[in-house]
């Protein structure tokens, strides 16, 4: 049955290309928002608190802050609406998932940058 479902994904669902990225890193996501006629193009940048799921039903997960509230989006990777993916920053986590980044509160919420290679 994974076998048919892979098959299915592979064949018939486009894929994007995107920069790799995983938890802890910095990127700006591009997406198109539709209101009624018009579509414009806005940018969310956070850091990815997660990636999570196989193939065509990926998703990551961005917070940032906006003032003092923390706002989380959760982005499918195989979205229509996605444009481009920029990476900012590369993070140095020791976690895929760094759902403890949601407690943190000022320079403790600062991620070291990975040594670039």
């Amino acid at each position: 049955m994974e076998s048919l479902i892979k098959f299915v994904q592979d064949e018939f669902v486009t894929t994007k290309d995107f920069p790799e990225f995983s938890a802890g890193d910095t990127i700006t996501v591009y997406y198109e928002i539709r209101e009624g006629e018009k579509v414009r193009t806005q940018f969310f940048r956070g850091v990815v608190i997660q990636k999570r799921g196989r193939g065509s039903s990926e998703t990551f997960t961005i917070r940032k802050m906006s003032g003092t509230i923390g706002v989380e989006r959760i982005f499918p990777i195989n979205l229509p609406a996605l444009q481009k993916v920029e990476i900012n920053k590369k993070g140095k986590v020791r976690r895929a998932r760094i759902f403890y980044f949601r407690g943190l509160t000022g320079k403790k919420a600062r991620i070291k940058e990975a040594r670039r290679k």
